[in-house]
């Protein structure tokens, strides 16, 4: 039994060291922070956040001020015995990923579904991407890249799930765990997060199931470390759902590169024909 304990401990020591190595080879966890500094330079990007504006920070300040005011304290009071003087901080830190989980859920369930995918597209035809975005919308001639976006022929962004919520609640009690156990919390969460920020693109290219599951697995480091840059920006008090926009940005400018060659995973093409 020792034995295969220690096989097993091995076996998972191993697969999370590749997905480190991964990780930092493809430095998919800059194309937030890429997001970032396109939406600002892009002022024709900025139109389905300022439309959603009002909503997204009255929710966002209403959800974050009520959690500090209601639930830090008490999180704080229990961590204290698990997490002593560290129990200020991470109590803080999962305040914060409380109040961003339920602001992403209001504000993607009735505010900014189709500007996500206004701000998808959008990013995709100022990259050239128009062939890929006409599989999901219809394009019109002439303007900026936000212009040129027509109807709508697929919706894609799913709104959160039943299961994704209860994954979040049975992944909460790590943070009673100082330091070691929020930082789990948060790759947990950035694995989850990195392939939902790509939905639109599987869409757009049309793949099923296995074909998106196949590529998810061959690039599971990228798309673990971009979920988990996205996640922590996200994490800013009242300024989350701006993270969320900026992050769908970095999401597209990511899938542009795929799509053009310039990619954290050169194979692609190779890899959708092996799932075929």
């Amino acid at each position: 039994m020792a034995d295969r304990v220690r096989d097993v401990a091995k076996d998972e020591a191993s697969k999370v060291s590749t997905m480190a190595k991964d990780a930092v080879k493809s430095r998919a966890y800059l194309y937030p922070i890429r997001g970032v500094l396109y939406f600002l330079a892009h002022r024709d990007l900025w139109r389905p956040l300022i439309s959603k504006l009002a909503a997204v920070l009255s929710t966002s300040i209403g959800v974050t001020t009520f959690m500090f005011a209601f639930a830090y304290l008490p999180q704080m009071a229990v961590m204290a015995f698990t997490s002593g003087p560290a129990a200020a901080v991470s109590a803080a830190l999962l305040t914060l990923s409380e109040s961003s989980t339920i602001v992403n859920i209001l504000s993607r369930t009735f505010f900014i579904e189709d500007a996500l995918t206004d701000t998808f597209d959008g990013v995709l035809v100022s990259k050239e991407c128009t062939n890929l975005v006409s599989e999901g919308r219809q394009i019109q001639a002439g303007g900026d890249s936000m212009a040129r976006l027509g109807k709508l022929i697929k919706k894609p962004f799913a709104k959160f799930t039943p299961n994704s919520i209860i994954r979040y609640l049975l992944y909460l009690p790590l943070n009673f765990i100082p330091i070691v156990g929020t930082a789990i919390f948060i790759i947990l969460q950035g694995k989850r997060a990195g392939p939902t920020a790509h939905q639109r693109y599987f869409q757009l290219k049309q793949w099923d199931s296995r074909q998106r599951e196949a590529h998810i697995e061959q690039n599971r480091g990228g798309y673990t470390s971009f979920g988990v840059a996205a996640f922590l920006l996200e994490m800013v008090p009242f300024a989350n759902l701006l993270f969320v926009f900026t992050n769908t940005v970095g999401a597209a400018l990511w899938a542009a590169d795929l799509e053009k060659g310039a990619t954290t995973a050169p194979k692609l093409r190779e890899q959708a024909k092996r799932a075929e």
